[in-house]
């Protein structure tokens, strides 16, 4: 029985995954199991599982089900006292899984978060800072999601897991706060305030139809009777319209979220309008950069970079 499953759903990304296993494998926690869920990939991720290391457990989807239901298919295969997600083009540093084990056997934790760090394809920094502690991660999480990196963040105890449930396959963008919002409720969640994800932004991770967020989001204070800040969701929802260079659709979510009452939100319409970096990377510069912060990540980020090399990206 391992200590840890590690939990990586992928479709149409060989190309990222080699990485993102590397980063996994690289673990200083040895005692793991890497269930790799293909949901109906058709390009060249069966050979490189085919070629991975012993730990990892090939599961094969013959048509694509989705992330969610992915991820609940390795789960229900898993065999470790805790279970960690990690998505296809994301990176752990090589601490991130002992780092967070250790924080949640210290103050009796069912689960874990850490802090990350936003980062290109040639894994170039973008972005990054200290996450919140997990008493504002609790005081946040009926309001919006403040975990980010999505569950590439999060390590949680088998049974905890089996007792909360997995992902709603019905949700595409929120399935992960869905998942914490249940799993807070358990109790608090430990925190290692060090970076120790790496979120890769590329062209295959814009998303198609920002709106889902905040309709989304709508679903999850139906469910759960949770006063969502829809506004927060209609800023995210512009920020990934930006991300993509759609300035009109990123104006009409910030005139949602002052609609809302979020005042500041006419001026970041203006700035979607007519900002130059607006579709470009330089965009990250609005999310801050802590250069101690950055440095910790740089130090075990290098380990995984391909100096020269950029890796073609796909659409999900």
């Amino acid at each position: 029985m391992p200590l840890v499953s590690v939990i990586v759903p992928t479709h149409n990304r060989a190309h990222l995954l080699e990485r993102t296993l590397r980063s996994i494998l690289a673990q200083d926690v040895r005692d793991l199991e890497v269930i790799v869920v293909d949901d109906g990939s058709t390009d060249d991720t069966r050979r490189v599982l085919a070629v991975a290391d012993a730990r990892v457990i090939a599961m094969h989807n013959p048509q694509p089900v989705g992330v969610s239901a992915a991820r609940n298919a390795g789960i229900a295969r898993a065999r470790g006292t805790w279970v960690a997600f990690c998505d296809d083009d994301d990176l752990w540093s090589p601490t991130k899984l002992s780092r967070q084990l250790s924080a949640a056997e210290a103050v009796h934790a069912d689960w874990a978060y850490a802090g990350d760090v936003n980062v290109d394809d040639q894994l170039r920094v973008l972005s990054g800072g200290p996450p919140l502690d997990p008493q504002a991660v609790a005081a946040a999480m009926p309001r919006w999601n403040p975990l980010s990196s999505g569950g590439s963040n999060v390590v949680v105890r088998s049974r905890v897991l089996s007792a909360v449930g997995g992902f709603d396959p019905q949700l595409r963008r929120t399935e992960d706060w869905d998942l914490w919002i249940r799993m807070a409720r358990v109790g608090l969640p430990a925190c290692v305030r060090a970076p120790l994800v790496a979120y890769r932004f590329h062209a295959g991770n814009v998303l198609a139809d920002p709106a889902e967020t905040v309709a989304e989001a709508r679903r999850i204070a139906d469910r759960y009777g949770l006063p969502v800040d829809v506004a927060a969701m209609n800023r995210r929802a512009a920020w990934a319209a930006l991300r993509g260079g759609r300035r009109l659709l990123a104006v009409r979510h910030y005139v949602l979220a002052a609609a809302r009452g979020d005042v500041r939100s006419i001026g970041r319409a203006g700035v979607a309008l007519f900002h130059p970096a607006v579709g470009s990377d330089r965009l990250f510069a609005f999310l801050g950069r802590d250069a101690d912060w950055i440095a910790q990540a740089e130090g075990w980020l290098k380990a995984f970079a391909m100096p020269g090399a950029t890796e073609r990206t796909t659409t999900r």
